[in-house]
């Protein structure tokens, strides 16, 4: 399984993201999820979703600004991020479970949000 993530950059405090995560090779996803991890700090779970988008979790730090999404027929994960701080500057990755094939990480993408 292969997961190529999008959408990172370069936005000012109060600007919006959005994160895009797709996997190829997979054969039957079920978990979905974003987490982040900032220079000197432990990766931190953000957001999950479950296989028919009827149960999604939010770390406190995210929560009402942030929103985890799939489609399963494109096998794309993605994460809306509004009202953007200087502290959610981070590199973002990708975790997918693949109830087969087992479980990946994305190579991650970077998110810098200026004050």
């Amino acid at each position: 399984v292969q997961l190529v993530e999008s959408g990172g950059g370069l936005v000012q405090a109060g600007g919006s993201l959005r994160l895009s995560c797709a996997a190829s090779g997979s054969i039957s996803i079920d978990y979905m999820s974003w987490s982040r991890q900032a220079p000197g700090k432990q990766r931190e779970l953000i957001a999950s979703v479950s296989t028919g988008s009827d149960n999604m979790n939010y770390a406190d730090s995210v929560k009402g600004r942030f929103t985890i999404s799939r489609d399963n027929a494109k096998n794309t994960a993605y994460l809306q991020m509004n009202s953007l701080k200087p502290e959610d500057s981070a590199i973002y990755y990708c975790y997918v479970a693949d109830r087969v094939l087992g479980n990946y990480w994305g190579q991650g993408t970077q998110v810098t949000v200026s004050s």
